[in-house]
């Protein structure tokens, strides 16, 4: 009977019905499983479950009969794939259950800054209307997104869902090629012309060694527009130091993060020093986390579990 080693429970919501595979099998589930207990935890399993507890060549040597490791989620970096090739582990991740979820919370942190809608609520908090003599007051700006220019970086399914919502709300989308590239591909654009045209620029795209610090002051000075920065998809793709001096030197308008370099994020990231100004929004990576979104996850995780266990994978990396 196989073993299926679930190490990160308490990163799905307690909203979600847990099933379990169809199979008879033996079921051990952790809550948070910490990087220095993987080994241990997994010597005996021929399945894990993982969504941010990372499984490294060390934990994979030390489990002889792991077959199949199942991500819980898009991203596979916590999963070290040359091991798990090497020694014929499939690795299957989570693909398209957010692609509502995370452009709803892009276009609510875009609407919340464009609009002011942080910086007006604790105006009234503070006594500002009561204190105004008239019927409203004007102490921060708002935009219509309305004839606005969108820069997405990251031309995927998110992306694209993105893109549908924005030209919904009227506004003019921009595609942005790669970073250095010397051709651009039919329906992007150059990646310095988003930098320069785009009133707000959002992010649905992988970290990887290419993608880190993508942004940094050198671009933010290219920034013709002062935009909004949202970040939904993963921290290190904007450095968060020059972020912060981006908007001191008044370079962008506002920024939205979903995301950090690390999470939870050290005392000393230099987001979280700032967060009282009405232009700066940072939620701790709920953006994929609708109930629906979750569950539907959830359940894709045990089809690729019970795929496998068919002898036809699926999601494969």
């Amino acid at each position: 009977m196989p073993k299926i080693v679930f190490l990160d429970r308490d990163t799905i919501g307690p909203s979600v019905t847990i099933t379990r595979p169809a199979f008879s099998h033996q079921w051990v589930e952790y809550g948070k499983t910490a990087a220095d207990e993987v080994a241990g935890r997994i010597a005996d399993a021929d399945i894990v479950i993982t969504n941010k507890a990372p499984v490294r060549a060390e934990a994979m040597a030390g489990a002889p009969n792991l077959k199949m490791i199942a991500v819980a989620a898009t991203g596979y970096d916590v999963i070290d794939l040359a091991a798990a090739k090497e020694r014929g582990i499939t690795v299957s991740n989570v693909r398209g259950y957010a692609v509502n979820t995370v452009p709803e919370h892009t276009f609510a942190l875009i609407f919340a800054l464009r609009r002011s809608i942080v910086g007006f609520r604790q105006d009234v908090i503070d006594g500002e209307w009561q204190r105004a003599n008239q019927f409203c007051f004007f102490n921060h700006p708002i935009r219509d997104l309305a004839g606005s220019t969108l820069g997405i970086f990251g031309g995927g399914t998110l992306g694209g869902s993105v893109a549908k919502i924005a030209e919904a709300f009227g506004m003019t989308v921009l595609l942005a090629g790669r970073k250095g590239a010397g051709t651009v591909k039919p329906g992007y654009t150059a990646f310095e012309e988003v930098l320069e045209k785009a009133d707000i620029l959002t992010f649905h795209m992988p970290l990887t060694p290419e993608t880190r610090d993508l942004i940094g002051l050198a671009e933010f000075r290219k920034m013709k527009k002062r935009p909004l920065i949202i970040n939904t998809a993963r921290g290190g793709l904007v450095n968060e130091a020059d972020l912060v001096t981006a908007l001191d030197e008044g370079l962008i308008t506002g920024a939205g993060f979903d995301v950090l370099t690390r999470e939870p994020p050290a005392a000393d990231n230099p987001l979280l020093k700032i967060l009282n100004r009405p232009n700066i929004i940072v939620t701790p990576h709920v953006a994929w986390a609708s109930d629906e979104a979750m569950q539907t996850l959830w359940v894709q995780v045990i089809s690729h579990v019970e795929n496998f266990e068919k002898g036809t994978p699926s999601n494969v990396l």
